[in-house]
């Protein structure tokens, strides 16, 4: 069919939870040009729940422009919202079901398509919601800055939505500039003061001093996020990297190549098996690059647990192109200007490889992947050092460059917990304390 229309819609929340916004922009298809815009912020929620409200704005929006029947193309860089509209992610978490729901409804009076598009190609929205965030963090609503020549439709101004997410009153400056602002349930929000028993910390535990002092406090605190008891169980990424190679003992560059471990490397593998197949950790999946030197080390582990390996290519380590087996001084010397280039920008890639960039998508799609399919799960993913550090990267919501910024050694142990409410927690980093 063909697209008269592009929805371009995102959302965020600095602190998920935390005060949020969204922004969408409707797109006349054959010229890209601008036909509506619309941003609100919407007091306390999380990524999700703003991403979603996002996608509601600008389903409305063209309802609005087109009427019913209108053929549009959904672009979004929220993987979870594009595949659970197109129906090939479930939606687990209750708090976003009305959401999903709403938009559902307004999706079909349209001929909808859903693409997954890149952060950087979302520009318009991401920009239109922290102008929403930021001009409410003042007390100020926001407005458009179109002319009204460029918009045929004028949004209203309006009060936002009730307070959601248990607040005790709605902030002030949560004003939208939509009428069709979507109420959004009290149940979608964090737990009440005393929250549900948690998935326990692998390797610390949240201490009373931690906790902000506007956080309610629970009389037994349980294990969560460091600076609030946690609000749902997690599910819980332990990210091993593999033994050592004949490669990683010449420190030469090890991509997509499959060298075997070494007798140290198996014998590193061992050591984390034997951690890992311990109390507290009790993983209850592993998966692994497709690479010999991760599959050997998961094995290890499944060895003890009795568990299987399941495969995920999307954890297998950077294509190097022509540096495969190469040293960075070897790199330097023959590829000077490349090499320079790939240090300064993840979006260049070594001559016939990946850059960094590319290898961000893969694994971002690869994270979310397991943390839908194993909701409340302890899951071992062992691959290599790029997907290892992307992981550890999105969780912190670091640049790109903070992968320069990262040591990790071989057959350490890192940990994220990721909660169903939004936040993304790092709880250890390159822990080798099993190689001691």
């Amino acid at each position: 069919m063909t697209t008269s229309y592009v929805i371009e819609a995102d959302g965020g929340s600095r602190g998920n939870p935390g005060p949020a916004g969204y922004g969408a922009v409707v797109r006349d298809a054959s010229d890209s040009q601008i036909l509506v815009e619309d941003a609100a912020a919407i007091g306390t929620a999380t990524n999700n729940v703003a991403e979603y409200r996002g996608l509601i704005a600008g389903l409305r929006a063209l309802l609005d422009l087109a009427g019913d029947g209108a053929t549009a193309e959904v672009r979004m860089d929220s993987k979870l919202v594009i595949e659970q509209m197109a129906g090939r992610w479930k939606i687990k978490n209750e708090g976003l079901r009305p959401l999903a729901l709403e938009a559902g409804a307004l999706a079909r009076r349209l001929r909808v398509t859903w693409k997954w598009i890149p952060r950087e190609r979302n520009k318009e929205a991401d920009r239109l919601a922290n102008e929403a965030m930021d001009a409410a963090a003042k007390g100020v609503p926001w407005h458009s800055t179109m002319t009204a020549s460029a918009s045929p439709v004028v949004s209203s101004e309006a009060p936002a939505s009730p307070p959601a997410w248990g607040s005790p009153a709605a902030s002030p400056s949560a004003v939208s500039s939509s009428a069709s602002a979507v109420p959004v349930p009290a149940s979608a929000g964090p737990a009440s003061p005393s929250p549900a028993p948690a998935q326990g910390s692998l390797f610390d535990s949240t201490d009373i001093s931690e906790i902000s002092s506007d956080a309610p406090v629970a009389a037994s605190v349980t294990k969560g996020s460091g600076w609030r008891p946690p609000t749902s169980t997690a599910t819980t990424l332990i990210l091993l990297r593999h033994g050592e190679t004949p490669m990683s003992v010449e420190r030469r560059f090890s991509g997509i190549g499959d060298p075997e471990l070494t007798p140290n490397g198996r014998a590193q593998a061992e050591a984390a098996a034997a951690r890992l197949s311990r109390e507290p950790y009790g993983v209850q999946v592993i998966v692994s690059s497709p690479l010999k030197r991760a599959r050997a080390t998961a094995e290890a582990v499944a060895a003890r647990t009795g568990l299987e390996v399941i495969v995920e290519e999307g954890l297998r380590e950077a294509d190097f192109g022509e540096w495969e087996g190469h040293t960075y001084t070897g790199i330097q010397r023959r590829w000077p200007d490349e090499l320079a280039a790939w240090l300064a920008d993840p979006s260049v890639a070594p001559p016939g490889g990946e850059s960094f960039e590319a290898v961000a998508e893969r694994v971002r799609a690869t994270g979310e992947k397991l943390v839908e399919r194993y909701e409340g799960r302890t899951v071992l993913v062992v691959s290599h050092v790029t997907p290892i550090k992307t992981l550890l990267r999105l969780a912190l919501m670091a640049p790109p460059a903070a992968l320069y910024r990262m040591h990790l050694d071989l057959a350490c142990v890192s940990l994220i917990e990721h909660y169903a409410d939004g936040p993304a927690v790092v709880k250890a980093f390159n822990d080798t304390a099993h190689l001691r």
